[in-house]
């Protein structure tokens, strides 16, 4: 790894480390997301990472947020980095073609599909907030059941 590359990581080690400290598992390469979507059981969370500020200030701090505040949690927590691990990324879109790729974006995964997902469009003009009580609403009605 060169000087450059070194340097970037360390930038992006905190962004990272926003979800993992909280419970997720980092899906950083192809491999990772095929092995894990193929076998998965139960609901996951899973949020395309980005570098973006509509990342750092809405979408990372609401769903700890949310997390925090919700009576039942999905099984599993997981995270793709968009820009840093694009292979990752690209597979993990790949288990939901129907929507047009977005990041930062949040999807929760329920008995083998797509149960709901939040795009960046509706992160981005929102504050924190709203959509901590979004995903909190979210979770509630796509878990509870």
């Amino acid at each position: 790894m060169n000087a450059y590359d070194q340097h970037m990581q360390s930038i992006y080690r905190q962004m990272r480390e926003d979800l993992v400290q909280v419970g997720f598992k980092e899906l950083t390469t192809s491999e990772d997301v095929t092995e894990t979507m193929d076998k998965l059981e139960g609901t996951a969370l899973i949020v395309i990472n980005s570098v973006c500020g509509c990342a750092a200030g809405q979408a990372r701090p609401a769903v700890k947020e949310a997390l925090n505040e919700v009576q039942f949690k999905p099984d599993h927590l997981f995270t793709v980095f968009a820009g840093q691990d694009k292979e990752a990324t690209e597979k993990m879109r790949e288990y939901f073609p129907e929507v047009p790729p977005s990041s930062p974006s949040i999807a929760l995964w329920k008995d083998g599909a797509l149960a709901y997902f939040i795009p960046r469009e509706q992160i981005e003009i929102s504050q924190m907030e709203t959509i901590k009580t979004h995903l909190t609403e979210v979770l509630e009605q796509f878990i509870a059941q």
